[in-house]
């Protein structure tokens, strides 16, 4: 059975309402999930809910994944915040973290720097985003090849919905990206109104399905998309569970 991640991502109502993410990992924990992606721009007050969400994975063994939406290149140098967001990571115990590529292309300085960042115990990833800078199949293929050559420890989040709001498809993209995947976040995009519109699964127009047949299996997958119901979330696990 496929591992599949909730990311907090389906609870983003609750979070407009006020509930803090410590809520909203024991609702996750409460709907049957053991791998839990959780989002720095959810936290209110990081210092004390960093501790907390670190004793409820002690507490129900959680696999815990850490959203972080920040560049790993700025204006052509290595974030210097880096650290900072792996030390969190840490803290929490998060066994994982993603950030976005940033301004690679303009970076001239040496990328054996990052070893510091992959040598601290925490598996460090990228993923295509919603930018034309960090979201097109070129930009993910240059730096993951890159990465690759340097025999440095980085995966790639393949974002399944993203996609269509850079205007690439994502058959191509998987097919061109399939080696360097070490995890999927799943959505479907509605494209009825000629913009594309994150929607649930089943629920737009990409063949979700034919695409993770093209992409490995023994990673995670994530649903990674908001949703008012407890039962999309359900409904959805199950789809993944049957693929």
């Amino acid at each position: 059975m496929k591992k599949i991640v909730l990311n907090l991502l389906v609870f983003n109502q609750q979070f407009t309402e006020g509930e803090m993410q410590k809520e909203l990992v024991i609702k996750g924990i409460g709907l049957g999930f053991n791998q839990i992606e959780v989002r720095r721009e959810y936290f209110r007050d990081i210092k004390s809910e960093l501790l907390e969400i670190n004793q409820l994975v002690k507490n129900h063994n959680l696999e815990l994944f850490y959203s972080v939406p920040e560049e790993v290149f700025v204006e052509g140098n290595i974030n210097p915040k880096l650290t900072e967001y792996l030390l969190e990571a840490k803290e929490m115990g998060a066994r994982h973290i993603k950030w976005n590529i940033g301004d690679f292309k303009n970076f001239t300085g040496d990328l054996n720097e990052l070893e510091k960042l992959t040598g601290m115990g925490i598996n460090v990833t990228i993923e295509n985003d919603q930018t034309e800078i960090s979201g097109k199949i070129q930009s993910i293929q240059e730096f993951m090849k890159a990465v690759t050559n340097k025999k440095l420890d980085i995966g790639y989040v393949y974002d399944l919905g993203n996609w269509r709001f850079v205007e690439e498809d994502e058959r191509k993209a998987a097919q061109k990206l399939k080696e360097y995947v070490t995890y999927i976040h799943v959505k479907d995009v509605d494209m009825t109104t000629g913009k594309p519109v994150v929607a649930g699964l089943d629920q737009g127009e990409i063949n979700w399905r034919d695409i993770l047949e093209v992409l490995p299996t023994n990673v995670p997958v994530a649903i990674e998309y908001p949703t008012t119901k407890d039962e999309e979330i359900k409904r959805a696990k199950k789809l993944l569970e049957e693929v």
